[in-house]
């Protein structure tokens, strides 16, 4: 599906929903939670947490339905209300969170892992120690990031939301997203590059 007819279809399903079509807002549900799901798991690098903002992400989206204004997309909006969520999540915790997740694993449709790295042809049992470690250690430094940091280079590098997404998503002046994103991605590169090759 191209993204104009992902926008149509999100638009007649918020429209159905907003009538109390239950229906149309289980869809809604099935098409971004696992996204949702990933995203907020990322930030938060806990499963069962991550599985209950997850839910209460909808819960809150269903509540509020009636006020979505299609100047965004549902996708942006459900970012927002997610990364909400987290923002949330991360002051009542006020504690460094565990270091759980992969960037290598995602969560597919059936609710399986999938492998998303790409396999070493040549077998180099060396080469394959060491992308392990760049991938353990690439976890270490995103988690080590600051909420603001890590939340703008999962967005636009991990799930790939434009800059106006984004904006809109944490409400901040394009600015300050680059901004936000080339601090982030300079900060990774100072913590990685002892494992990356020049």
């Amino acid at each position: 599906m191209v993204a104009g007819n992902i926008m149509q279809a999100d638009t007649a399903l918020v429209q159905r929903a907003q009538a109390n079509d239950r229906a149309a807002f289980n869809e809604i549900v099935h098409r971004y939670k696992n996204k949702v799901y990933n995203y907020i798991f990322r930030m938060v690098h806990n499963a069962v947490d991550a599985e209950d903002l997850t839910q209460e992400t909808f819960v809150r989206a269903y509540t509020s339905i009636r006020s979505f204004q299609s100047r965004a997309s549902l996708n942006t909006w459900l970012y927002r209300i997610a990364t909400n969520q987290c923002i949330d999540y991360s002051r009542k915790n006020k504690r460094v969170l565990a270091n759980t997740t992969s960037l290598f694993e995602d969560i597919n449709d059936e609710g399986e892992e999938r492998q998303r790295d790409i396999p070493d042809l040549s077998f180099d049992p060396q080469k394959m120690l060491l992308n392990k470690e760049l991938g353990r250690r690439l976890e270490d430094a995103l988690t080590s990031l600051p909420e603001k940091l890590r939340t703008v280079v999962l967005l636009y590098d991990i799930e790939g939301l434009s800059y106006d997404e984004i904006t809109a998503i944490l409400n901040c002046p394009l600015g300050t997203v680059k901004s936000r994103l080339f601090n982030a991605r300079s900060s990774l590169r100072d913590k990685l590059s002892p494992y990356m090759q020049i």
